[in-house]
This record gives C-alpha cells, sequence and structure tokens, in this order.
C-alpha cells in the first residue's frame, strides 16, 4: 500500500485576484488538458483552499485545478457586507469567467457546496459539472418537517426569545467569536465531525483558525447571524441541467446523508453518488477515495 505524505504538508504558493475591489485568494495546479474541463474547489465555512491540499496535489496530475478563498474566508478579504450564497454566486461565476475562461466542473464541500450548485443552475454558461460533499442549504420542504415535530412549551419559546435576543447584542457575539476561534475549541469541533480522528493534525487547526485573526473576521463572524437564507436547494436542482456528483460522508454528525440524499434524488434523479465512511469533511478525511470518485466521474462524462 503507498502513502503519500506530501498532501498533508507541503503549502500551495497562490495569487490573489481583484474582485469588486477586494483581493480574493486563489491558487492553481496543472496544465490545461485540452477538451478536459478544469476543477474548482471551494471550502466551506470557516475553511480556506488549505483544506483541498491532500486533493489538489494528486488531482493535478489529470486536470487543471484551482481553488479559492470566498470573500470573508481565508486569505481572502473580509470587508464589512451583507454575506450570502448570491454573492458567492457572483464571485465564483465572475472567476470562472474572467480567469479560468472555461466552463469549469465546480466542487464544493459544505457551505461551498451549495455555493457551487448556485452557480451551477442559475450561471449555467459556467459551469460543466458540480459536485457536492456534504453540501449545506435548506429543502423547502424543511418547514413543513418542523411543524410535524412537537410544539415547544411556552417556556421554551420564551427561553428561545431570550437566546436569540442575546446573540443579537454586538459584545456577545464577538464573545462567542473569541472562543470558538481558540485552538482548543477548533480541535474539539473538528473531533465531532471527523471519524478518523488522526486527519486532525495541528497544521490542519493551525490553518482553520489563522484567518481568524485578520482584520474584519469578525464581521464576517457576525453576519453570519443575519444572512439571508438564499434559494432552497429543490428549487436550485429543478434548474440544474449540468451532471451532478454527489459524494457523502455518512458519519456526518449534522446532518443525516441517507436522507438528505432521498432529497437530492427526488429533485434529480439522474444523479452519481457514493457514499464514504468519513465526517462532514471527506474531502480532507479519505482524499484517496474522494480524487479518485472524482476523477472517474469527470473522466466518464468525456466518454458520453
Amino acid at each position: 500500500m503507498q502513502v503519500t505524505t506530501t498532501p498533508s504538508t507541503s503549502p500551495i504558493p497562490g495569487k490573489y485576484w481583484q474582485w469588486r475591489g477586494h483581493n480574493i485568494y486563489y491558487v492553481c495546479a496543472g496544465e490545461p488538458q485540452g477538451k478536459r474541463p478544469p476543477l474548482l474547489l471551494i471550502h466551506g465555512f470557516g475553511a480556506s483552499t488549505d483544506h483541498w491540499r491532500k486533493n489538489i496535489s494528486e488531482l493535478c496530475d489529470d486536470f487543471q485545478v484551482w481553488a479559492i478563498d470566498l470573500l470573508g474566508f481565508g486569505r481572502s478579504a473580509k470587508p464589512k457586507l451583507q454575506y450570502s450564497g448570491d454573492l458567492w454566486r457572483d464571485q465564483i461565476h465572475d472567476f470562472i469567467m474572467e480567469v479560468i475562461g472555461q466552463k469549469t466542473i465546480l466542487a464544493g464541500n459544505s457551505l461551498g457546496g451549495y455555493a457551487c450548485l448556485c452557480v451551477a443552475s442559475q450561471c449555467p454558461e459556467a459551469a460543466a459539472g458540480v459536485v457536492l460533499l456534504n453540501s449545506a442549504g435548506p429543502f423547502s420542504d424543511n418547514q413543513s418537517q418542523l411543524k410535524s415535530a412537537p410544539q415547544p412549551t411556552p417556556v421554551q419559546k420564551l427561553v428561545g426569545k431570550f437566546a436569540k435576543s442575546i446573540f443579537q447584542q454586538s459584545w456577545t457575539r464577538f464573545l462567542l467569536f473569541q472562543y470558538i476561534r481558540q485552538p482548543w475549541v477548533i480541535r474539539r469541533t473538528l473531533e465531532k465531525v471527523y471519524l478518523d480522528k488522526s486527519a486532525i493534525t495541528d497544521q490542519l487547526v493551525a490553518e482553520i483558525q489563522r484567518p481568524s485573526g485578520d482584520r474584519g473576521a469578525f464581521d464576517v463572524f457576525s453576519s453570519v447571524f443575519s444572512t439571508p437564507q438564499g434559494e432552497k436547494v429543490d428549487i436550485l436542482l429543478q434548474q440544474l441541467t449540468t451532471p451532478l456528483l454527489l459524494l457523502w460522508g455518512e458519519g456526518d454528525p449534522w446532518m443525516n446523508a441517507r436522507e438528505r440524499s432521498q432529497k437530492f434524488r427526488q429533485y434529480y434523479p439522474q444523479l452519481t453518488e457514493h457514499f464514504l465512511t468519513a465526517g462532514h469533511c471527506p474531502h480532507d478525511e479519505v482524499p484517496n477515495q474522494v480524487n479518485s470518485l472524482l476523477k472517474d466521474w469527470v473522466l466518464s462524462l468525456n466518454k458520453a
């Protein structure tokens, strides 16, 4: 069995692109492959291009691979804005059109998956296909499901309203921000969402913690409490015309992968999917499996 350690230890140098007056960080590896589309990798909430190093270093042998830090994350600028799926959709679309210059396979984890789906569904001229890894985003029937659940008691409602009012206060959000950016808290959170604890290295913790010290990082965190929910996933799937691959870390404690899979199939039955023994971030936890499945799927599109 061959073990590769370089992907988990070698940083990938990047560049900056100006978008709407803001510095956007990205990395690129590999050469253009003719008719084979490039790949663009989009990180999840609180992560960055660093989270894809194990994938970029291997996939670049067969594809030109790009990864980008969403505005507000990683090494990209962190202006005081209202962040939303629409904002990141526009950023990714413009990056493809202005920098990559051709239709691209979009792959995203969690929040990044939702942003990729927005691009592929609403800006089809930019997408050759989309790969979602434990993708976030609400379905229209979420509310109806909540209504069928037991109704909260008056005391529970009161506590809920109190908690919500507390977190509307800037000082409370600041204290929470200072708490969750501590390395030991980051590590504890990762231990909840990774099945393989050995994948949680000091380097990984440091890479997630580092952007929280940037100017504007608190404003980005604070904006989460007022971010618009965005278009529902089922609506996006009904608009989608490109091939779709779903890769599920089945041990994800933040979402029920099997139930969520059924919803995706309901609205886009022609998708391809695989379930992996991993948590919320399968691309980082089982990169060899993800790389192999992603590569085979993209190459199969060229043969179709």
